[in-house]
């Protein structure tokens, strides 16, 4: 396996993001027709379910990462091997 586990890492979490920024819009309302009474802005939404939200990112970017460390280990993407020795010198 090429991947290291700090590699391993920063893919989940990279796609965690990725999947947030996909899943936050999904089933939101803005408050819309009459004004905000408590202080809120015009277009904040009145129930965001994050909590929802948070455990739905982290399970379908467990999914995202499985399908991406399993395509590296197949080899369908290659690795490249990085040589210190080949490196230029600073």
């Amino acid at each position: 396996m090429p991947l290291g586990p700090f590699t391993l890492v920063a893919i989940y979490l990279t796609s965690w993001w990725i999947v947030l920024f996909v899943i936050l819009p999904i089933g939101m309302s803005s408050q819309v027709g009459e004004p905000p009474k408590d202080g809120a802005q015009w277009g904040a939404p009145t129930n965001p379910n994050l909590k929802k939200k948070f455990i739905t990112t982290t399970w379908v970017s467990a999914i995202v990462w499985v399908v991406i460390v399993g395509v590296v280990w197949l080899g369908l993407i290659p690795v490249p091997q990085i040589n210190p020795e080949s490196l230029p010198a600073l």
